[in-house]
């Protein structure tokens, strides 16, 4: 299928290969399918790649190509990654019909960037680039890293000082990232990556690249592929740079026009309270925006200017979706309730649970209501608030709710009455 990039502002129209990431006007690029024609028998071909030992089809990203670009299998980086479970959670966690969770942190490096790093890095080596760059919290580092790693490129990271998890940031330097340290938050980062990628035959992988949000999309895709293609009213996710929320918006609205489905679920975009530049416009119904100085527990969306804001406006216009803001506290409990299910999350993907949970008192979620969470990343990003959480560390969180260790001399009788204290719990 033929594409072009296309801007979301003016509807101007560029080649995939145009360099830079925005439109003359300054409105953000998308990359834009132009076909007219049914899709829908791409249904049985992609469940039909299932059976296919060839990487490109075992990836849950590329075997839906057709959806993302429809490259030659030597030209693909790929692990292969997308291969995520949709878990069916208790309905009463959330008092509604059905409840599921769409955990990205099953990904090869553990969040749902590589889906989007996989389609980045492979268009980048296409166009005989050697070296890509990003901006990061620690999740699209550690991707970016790992695939270009695979790739034979060289990658480089800028990273806000001491506002990066360490489970990230081993990961990043393990892949063999070149990483600079900015003094500042993560938007002064992604303003000296931007810069750079600018001056240099640099290639830039953050999310304001619209060739990596076509990766991103598939989470949908395979959502709904899981589901049968039974739509549900709600898919619930973290909102930081936006890149997902403009991703979802997207790929709806080109299921909806090749016939795939026929109405587009609402997505809930969840913000830390602290963090919350796309909650405070959309209460304004987006008649005014102002990034913030960001700062919250989830450092996965720790980003106070959202580069995605254009976009993320329309996913949520489109879909009839909300955005709402949670505290840390509420994230860290949601946190807690995940992971005692034996699934486990970073912080920032329990935003997705805190912030339902919201909108189910609000009324703005009915008990009716089938429900899709996205939990973005793996419980080992960032394995130190987890560690304080149960240690008693983090204020506010009541001591019933802590799990910590308990330590015993080495004797068989104190051993046991251990043992016996443990069994009789309720």
């Amino acid at each position: 299928m033929k594409r072009v990039l296309r801007c979301v502002r003016c509807k101007k129209e560029y080649q995939l290969n145009k360099q830079g990431y925005t439109c003359e006007c300054g409105g953000l690029l998308e990359v834009k399918i132009k076909e007219r024609a049914d899709l829908t028998h791409l249904k049985n071909t992609w469940r039909n790649r299932r059976l296919s030992n060839k990487a490109i089809d075992q990836s849950g990203v590329w075997r839906y190509k057709e959806f993302v670009f429809d490259f030659n299998e030597e030209e693909i980086v790929t692990f292969p990654e997308g291969n995520t479970n949709l878990y069916e959670l208790p309905e009463n966690l959330l008092d509604v019909r059905k409840l599921f969770a769409k955990h990205e942190g099953e990904n090869p490096t553990g969040s749902f960037k590589d889906r989007g790093m996989t389609v980045g890095i492979s268009f980048a080596k296409k166009l005989g680039y050697k070296t890509v760059m990003c901006a990061s919290t620690g999740n699209t580092s550690s991707s970016m890293a790992a695939y270009a790693s695979r790739a034979g490129l060289k990658s480089i990271v800028f990273i806000p000082e001491g506002k990066i998890a360490y489970g990230k940031l081993s990961q990043t330097l393990a892949y063999g990232a070149k990483t600079i340290q900015i003094k500042g938050d993560f938007d002064d980062a992604m303003k000296a990556a931007r810069n750079i990628a600018q001056d240099y035959k640099i290639y830039l992988l953050n999310s304001i690249n619209p060739i990596r949000l076509e990766g991103q999309k598939t989470i949908v895709l395979q959502l709904l592929d899981q589901l049968n293609w039974e739509v549900p009213d709600w898919i619930v996710l973290p909102g930081g740079n936006l890149g997902n929320t403009s991703a979802f918006g997207k790929v709806l609205k080109e299921l909806k026009e090749f016939g795939f489905i026929e109405k587009a679920p609402c997505l809930a975009v969840i913000q830390a309270e602290n963090a919350n530049p796309f909650y405070r416009a959309f209460k304004t119904s987006f008649k005014e925006f102002a990034p913030v100085k960001a700062e919250t527990v989830a450092t996965a969306i720790r980003i106070g200017n959202p580069v995605n804001y254009e976009k993320a406006l329309k996913s949520i216009q489109f879909t009839h979706g909300v955005v709402e803001e949670v505290s840390d506290r509420e994230i860290l409990l949601s946190k807690m309730e995940i992971d005692s299910l034996g699934i486990g999350c970073e912080p920032a993907s329990a935003a997705s649970l805190a912030g339902a949970k919201k909108l189910r008192e609000k009324g703005i979620i009915k008990q009716e209501d089938t429900v899709v969470l996205i939990l973005t990343g793996n419980i080992l990003k960032d394995p130190d608030t987890t560690i304080n959480f149960h240690l008693g560390n983090i204020q506010g969180i009541p001591e019933s709710l802590l799990n910590a260790p308990t330590l015993i001399k080495n004797r068989q009788d104190d051993i046991r009455k251990e043992i016996e204290r443990i069994l009789e719990e309720v």
